[in-house]
């Protein structure tokens, strides 16, 4: 009778696939089974353990590690990681630029609590969860509601890279329990590898190949532009703001390297000091004109100022603009309000460029996340 109680307990051990609480095993024997293939993100990685546990890891240095429902946590696992039980939900979602891909996973119902309004979302879904009480408001990422937090048993709070400003609210969120997770994605140095983080994210929620699947679409994409000769079309990327300074991209950073990739020049080859995290940089008009009067392209940036439709409504912010050779030809766009909430599209993005930089959009007035001005 003894052996066969043993016998039935490895049998069920088996079964769940859960590493046995009090294991014996050294900390030598914690290896991965495999670990997730990335192809450009650089600022985290996936191991994968028996069992069906996941360590993750980011650039950070910080851990994670997640533990299969009904599991604990092995005593030969990493110390320094910090355990995540599924299923995951009731996430507190700081970060925006994570929204999407959670949106792309179909799995929205593991947000509960939002950093962010509804009327701040342009990514339809998060935007009628909310309007539907689907996912509440929780307060911004530096003055979350703690108590609110903690009334729906929230586990994580995925933050943005701006928490750093907000140390206080960390070690907060961490003294009550909550684990705190921060988005590096603005990090990766290839577009894609932003996009490519929508696979961290499936390894919470047990949705890998629906991500390798989302991913490889956008690498598709992105293949399609790099086909051919790049144009080389010189391209200006800027918004006007109500001061009347000209707030331009600064110099390598993800916005101009797609420009880049899809084959266009950006008029600034050196703007901006690429050791800090501020991704603009204001500038006098006169510079502006100097450097972009004889841009093949210019394309105005809408989410931060407003959307704007016509040229007219372009030159009634500076009438010096109608001097430049993009307003004269007509090749002047605009960019879609959601174009930096949709993290997931970065691929298709960098093909709507390739077509206005290549003459593709020749007669176009609309592309994905871009319209020309009339």
């Amino acid at each position: 009778m003894k052996k066969l109680t043993i016998w039935a307990l490895i049998l069920a051990l088996l079964l769940t696939g859960c590493a046995p609480a009090g294991s014996t095993q050294t900390q030598s024997e914690w290896v991965p089974e495999r670990t997730m293939e990335l192809q450009f993100a650089t600022q985290f990685q996936v191991d994968y353990y028996a069992g069906g546990y996941k360590l993750i890891s980011l650039a950070d240095g910080s851990k994670f590690l997640v533990v299969p429902e009904g599991c604990e946590v092995p005593e030969n696992a990493p110390k320094d990681a910090v355990p995540l039980y599924q299923p995951v939900e009731n996430i507190y979602l700081a970060a925006t630029s994570a929204m999407c891909l959670f949106d792309a996973l179909d799995r929205l119902n593991a947000i509960t609590l939002s950093g962010s309004r509804a009327e701040s979302w342009y990514i339809e879904n998060a935007r009628k969860a909310m309007e539907a009480g689907e996912i509440l408001y929780a307060g911004k990422y530096s003055e979350p509601d703690y108590e609110m937090l903690l009334s729906h048993h929230c586990p994580l709070a995925v933050e943005s890279m701006m928490i750093g400003h907000a140390s206080d609210v960390k070690q907060k969120l961490e003294e009550l329990g909550i684990v705190v997770l921060t988005d590096q994605s603005s990090m990766e140095e290839h577009p894609l590898g932003r996009t490519e983080w929508i696979k961290l994210y499936a390894a919470l929620l047990n949705e890998e190949d629906r991500a390798q699947e989302l991913f490889n679409e956008q690498a598709a994409y992105l293949d399609d532009a790099l086909q051919g000769d790049a144009p080389q079309t010189t391209v200006a990327f800027f918004h006007i703001s109500s001061s009347g300074y000209v707030v331009a991209r600064k110099s390598g950073d993800y916005v101009t390297k797609m420009l880049e990739l899809a084959g266009g020049k950006y008029v600034f080859s050196d703007l901006g000091d690429r050791e800090t995290k501020t991704s603009t940089v204001n500038i006098e008009m006169e510079q502006f004109f100097a450097a972009a009067k004889d841009a093949d392209c210019i394309i105005y940036n809408s989410t931060i100022g407003g959307e704007i439709y016509t040229v007219e409504e372009l030159l009634e912010k500076s009438s010096l603009l109608a001097q430049f050779k993009a307003v004269q030809e007509g090749n002047v766009w605009c960019t879609q309000r959601n174009m930096y909430q949709e993290t997931t599209q970065l691929g298709q993005m960098i093909q709507s460029f390739r077509k206005i930089f290549s003459g593709e959009a020749e007669g176009l007035n609309e592309l994905p996340f871009l319209y020309r001005l009339q």
